[in-house]
């Protein structure tokens, strides 16, 4: 099929742009090697030992850093092997956490920022009492990422993406003081109309309303007329790091969150974009699965010091907000539901992986279930060894995937992680109506997440990402039932990748396994 879809487009253009800087560097590594055995043969010893020692650094501060070796391991070898087109494909690709300018406007608005959250030490105690592996998991949260558990917050789980927008229009309607969006992807077509419609009637009943779009996830769909429309009807628009030819240090680093915050009460996440095939309007891939939740209550507060860390670092030439606690404002609320919520953020700036930590801690204290959904299965070594540990241990460890990908050579990569999930117990279900997007994990009827962050290098370790824990809620057992009934839909593939594979299709996969991190 074509590459049809807003996702898909925006995964082509960035993969176009890449590959373009990809055959750069090839062209670079022949030319090079050509001029050694011609004009520089004199010299040749000289160049190729440079060449080599200049290599030689880089892979062991690389060896030396804290990333895992299943990302490590392909740079060195591609290193070692073409020192020119590797080390180029490294500053594009393998380099993460952006600029050390970059680093420090994210370290300034986080100092203002999270001490603005609650210690919320009570709550956190009272989940290790009640569920000790949920408490454990929101520990490592809370001390690691900063973000604090709560209660006194309502959930409402959407599984088709569609009821998640329905729901925000309406709560759009009645916002009376800020309205924050920010998505990965925007696309100005029937889906955001709608929205933008009702944020022009709030703006002019006097509400805040800021927009907030990564721009390579938005490339080709909407560009700068964009913002200078949302300004000329009064709602503030950003973008988050946008694409300059040339060498970026941060491109490779992109804003994949998706939040709607509305008054500092209620907030919207989950996987889905502002593009209208999120919402079933277009079928380019047969169904589209997407899913979110809503809160309500004190939990969206954690929601909204996310939407400003990204508003107030993206840039040091936009006029950041210096009266911050306008936003921040207590608001009473009294919850129905009596559940542990913890939204909570990831970014790549870092060096804690707070996204695949938590899905490792799932499978880790899962004792009866854990069951994942995913558009990308591209693992690490270690996550890998966290699912069929749990299968070994007689855990119902499940995975569903597209059952119709958006991307051939990605759905191709995933496929490739199979063989070795499933014969250690790992089950795998893919989705036959199309294609699934969501990504959720629940674990013994007690724990799940919902958010943003994909089983895949690329969100566990280069994007900005959130997602949110949930912990004896009734959202839990709704994303259960829900998964329940998807895998219904689904043909299980576990007997097909465990029996044995051709010898072709064993080597196209590992040469896929060793450069999935160039994806």
């Amino acid at each position: 099929m074509k590459d049809t879809t807003l996702e898909g487009r925006a995964k082509t253009k960035n993969g176009v742009a890449r590959l373009a800087f990809s055959v750069l560097c090839i062209l670079l590594e022949v030319v090079f090697i050509v001029a050694l055995f011609t004009r520089l043969n004199r010299y040749a010893e000289a160049l190729n030992l440079l060449t080599r020692v200049l290599g030689l650094i880089v892979i062991l501060n690389m060896y030396a850093s804290p990333v895992t070796s299943t990302i490590k391991m392909p740079w060195i070898l591609l290193i070692l092997a073409f020192p020119i087109m590797g080390l180029g494909l490294y500053l594009l690709v393998g380099l993460n956490g952006g600029t050390a300018k970059m680093r420090k406007r994210y370290q300034k608005i986080d100092e203002q920022l999270l001490p603005c959250l609650p210690q919320n030490r009570t709550i956190q105690k009272k989940l290790e009492q009640i569920l000790p592996k949920a408490g454990n998991i929101s520990s490592y949260i809370y001390r690691n990422a900063f973000y604090p558990v709560y209660q006194n917050t309502d959930v409402t789980y959407y599984d088709e993406a569609a009821k998640g927008l329905e729901a925000q229009l309406i709560d759009l309607a009645k916002a009376e003081h800020f309205i924050f969006m920010e998505y990965h992807a925007i696309e100005d077509a029937e889906a955001w109309q709608r929205i933008q419609h009702v944020l022009e009637e709030r703006v002019k009943a006097g509400v805040k309303v800021r927009v907030f779009y990564d721009d390579m996830g938005s490339i080709g769909f909407i560009n700068t007329d964009f913002i200078k429309k949302m300004e000329a009807v009064g709602i503030r628009c950003r973008v988050f790091n946008p694409f300059v030819p040339g060498l970026n240090l941060f491109l490779n680093n992109r804003d994949h969150r998706k939040i709607t915050v509305i008054d500092g009460k209620i907030g919207f996440t989950g996987g889905y974009n502002l593009a209208n095939e999120y919402f079933n309007l277009t079928h380019p891939y047969g169904q589209w699965k997407d899913t979110g939740i809503r809160l309500e209550g004190d939990a969206v507060r954690s929601l909204t010091v996310t939407f400003l860390e990204m508003w107030n670092a993206v840039s040091d030439k936009d006029e950041n907000d210096t009266d911050l606690e306008q936003f921040l404002l207590e608001y009473l609320c009294e919850a129905q539901q009596t559940g542990f919520i913890q939204p909570y953020a990831d970014s790549p700036l870092d060096d804690e992986q707070v996204g695949e930590e938590v899905y490792i801690s799932m499978a880790d204290k899962a004792e009866k279930y854990c069951w994942f959904m995913t558009p990308y299965l591209i693992i690490t070594d270690e996550m890998a060894h966290a699912l069929t540990l749990a299968a070994k241990r007689g855990v119902d460890v499940r995975i569903i995937t597209p059952g119709i990908p958006d991307k051939k050579l990605v759905y191709n990569v995933t496929r490739s992680f199979y063989h070795e999930l499933v014969k250690d117990g790992v089950r795998i279900y893919e989705w036959t109506p199309g294609f699934c997007h969501a990504k959720m994990s629940v674990a013994d009827d007690c724990m799940a997440t919902c958010g943003t962050i994909n089983l895949d290098y690329r969100s566990l370790y280069h994007h900005f990402e959130n997602g949110c824990f949930m912990a004896d809620c009734d959202a839990v057992l709704d994303i259960r039932n829900d998964l329940h009934e998807t895998m219904k839909e689904c043909r299980e593939v576990t007997e097909k990748y465990r029996t044995g594979r051709s010898a072709y299709l064993r080597l196209g996969q590992l040469f896929m396994r060793l450069f999935a991190g160039l994806l």
